[in-house]
């Protein structure tokens, strides 16, 4: 699982939006999350958690004002607490 997400490449994506990229990664994370979760759920949360760092960069790349490391995690921590279901698996893991 952790071969496929290091394949999407999320950072080079900064054409897409984030309800884009929330349309895309949704489906294939929640099925992830409901087939691994049952069993090994704690060793999904280390490769939710790089999903969010993806994101993080994704965030950097597309907007140059969130190039800087606190501008990035001021703006994820805003976006993750006004929108906390927006990507699937930020119920379980909203940090990076």
């Amino acid at each position: 699982m952790s071969d496929t997400v290091w394949s999407w490449r999320l950072h080079r994506h900064t054409s897409l939006s984030e309800r884009d990229l929330a349309r895309w990664l949704n489906p294939i994370v929640s099925g992830g999350m409901n087939y691994f979760g049952r069993f090994y759920r704690s060793q999904l949360y280390p490769l939710l958690r790089r999903i969010n760092v993806y994101l993080v960069r994704w965030m950097r790349k597309k907007c140059k004002r969130l190039r800087t490391f606190s501008r990035a995690n001021a703006a994820w921590r805003r976006s993750t607490r006004q929108y906390p279901c927006y990507f699937a698996h930020w119920q379980w893991v909203p940090e990076f």
